[in-house]
């Protein structure tokens, strides 16, 4: 056996995967087809829940610290007017909510932070390594992989398909990919200019004569968008796009100085009819596309990659392996919801120019309380419930020190929160899980009561958190038979 995974594909759910893999020491090899990693910035928001996801790896600070908030968005009128509005909903901290709006930063700046944490862990991408074929029997599978050097194979126990809309492990797979086109076609490029102000996201025109110039944070760039024409060629040369930039503003005082990457590219909505086919996993735009209204692209593509992580290391370490049939069930029919969030979005761009994000875009909300890996045992009236997003909150340590609850999921293992218990531990110790004690004289206090606001505690109650941050259980009873055997069979 060559290696456990085998990923293919370095963008944002790739290389997620690959960090998350690393911090659980799970053999993987990690290769993309293309020379050199992507430079553009086709996907620049980094929505509230993805950064608790990148504060777990240890990269979140480092990409706050890089990038900066989204600007508010100035509409030009003809005559030389403009109004300004919020683009995003920008919301304080709170202590269940550590991050209250989206941060700003260009892909490739994403995928480069990724990329250092990566190499910070011992591991690289394999660049100029293209899959070209695999077969997969009941242990591993096999794949060819085309170098500079030639063929090579590789065997492992599971592959990951992270390579994008046109994915090669998809259309292998024979996976459907139904959907449809949107009737839209945009451009997107990231170029230095003179002659406008980076303090706003810049707008002119409506409908299909629009145009945008966003200062993109952490870059002395802009990144153009425009929507053009379905059919026939349009110009993407430097003058070309200089052009439309002074036909579409109505300004000859904009000067392109250089264009740094450019794109044209027609908008679907796509999903994939399975995410899972033996040994083979789907990922990211590999298994779903959609416009990019919302901000959803990138954060969705981690969130799947976050899924899949822990799964994938639970039962390499001896888990069931029906726990791997529990990433289709959940993160499907989130890009099923995402999907249709980015289409609305899209038609609100188009009949009203109305591009603003609020909550729904942050993935805060988003949770599986339907997955068979939720286990609720309070009453129905409770506002959190098992398979939600678990709740940040601050507490204290017994020699006086604060700690966030959050820096818990730093060590990716399932966590146990005893409430005020009245009694002593139920469970005996073991791998991959924390028994955390909260109360007046237990290892954490809750002096300021968030804790147990926000989860509703009573003394005795039980939260049991995932690997990825999300509530596994909830139980009134640290005995209850249904969690010991929720324990037995899950946790690794």
């Amino acid at each position: 056996m060559d290696t456990d995974v085998l990923i293919c594909g370095a963008g944002a759910a790739g290389l997620t995967l690959a960090l998350d893999l690393a911090r659980r020491h799970i053999p993987f090899v990690l290769i993309d087809q293309a020379e050199v990693p992507f430079a553009g910035s086709r996907g620049k928001g980094i929505q509230p829940r993805t950064l608790e996801i990148f504060e777990a790896l240890d990269v979140a600070d480092r990409m706050i610290a890089t990038g900066g908030r989204y600007p508010a968005q100035r509409h030009h009128d003809a005559g030389g007017g403009y109004r300004d509005e919020a683009s995003v909903a920008a919301n304080p901290a709170t202590p269940a909510e550590p991050y209250g709006e989206p941060l700003m930063l260009p892909q490739h700046l994403t995928e480069g932070i990724l990329r250092a944490r990566l190499a910070e862990l011992g591991h690289a991408t394999r660049y100029g390594h293209a899959l070209s074929g695999f077969e997969q029997d009941d242990c591993a599978v096999t794949a060819r992989v085309t170098t500079a050097d030639g063929e090579i194979a590789l065997r492992a126990r599971y592959l990951v398909g992270a390579d994008g809309g046109r994915s090669f492990v998809r259309k292998t797979l024979d996976i459907g990919f139904p959907g449809e086109s949107l009737n839209a076609r945009a451009v997107v490029a990231d170029l230095s200019l003179d002659g406008l102000t980076r303090d706003v996201w810049h707008r002119w025109g409506s409908g299909g004569q629009q145009i945008s110039l966003c200062p993109l944070q952490g870059t002395e760039l802009f990144q153009l968008q425009m929507p053009i024409p379905l059919t026939g060629e349009f110009d993407l040369s430097d003058a070309g796009l200089a052009a439309a930039i002074a036909a579409r503003s109505g300004r000859d005082d904009i000067v392109v100085r250089a264009v740094r990457w450019r794109s044209d590219y027609a908008m679907s909505a796509r999903l994939a009819d399975r995410y899972r086919v033996g040994r083979v996993f789907i990922a990211g735009d590999a298994a779903h596309v959609h416009p990019p209204t919302g901000g959803q692209g990138l954060n969705t593509s981690v969130q799947d990659a976050w899924n899949l992580g822990w799964k994938l290391a639970a039962v390499l370490r001896g888990a069931d392996d029906a726990l791997l049939d529990t990433y289709e069930a959940e993160r499907r029919e989130v890009a099923a919801g995402m999907l249709g969030m980015s289409t609305r979005l899209l038609d609100a761009a188009r009949q009203r120019d109305d591009l603003r994000r609020g909550r729904e875009q942050q993935q805060l909300d988003l949770g599986y309380p339907a997955s068979p890996l939720s286990l609720d045992e309070r009453d129905d009236d409770a506002a959190l419930r098992a398979g939600y997003r678990a709740p940040d909150a601050p507490l204290t340590g017994a020699g006086g020190q604060p700690l966030r609850l959050f820096s818990l999921l730093k060590s990716g293992d399932w966590i146990m929160l005893r409430y005020e218990p009245r009694d002593a531990a139920a469970l005996a110790p073991r791998a991959g899980l924390r028994v955390i004690t909260v109360g007046e004289h237990a290892e954490l206090r809750d002096h300021e009561g968030h804790l147990r606001t926000v989860y509703g505690f009573a003394p005795g109650d039980i939260a049991l958190l995932r690997p990825d941050g999300y509530l596994a259980a909830l139980t009134h009873d640290e005995r209850s038979a249904a969690l010991s055997a929720y324990i037995a069979q899950s946790v690794r």
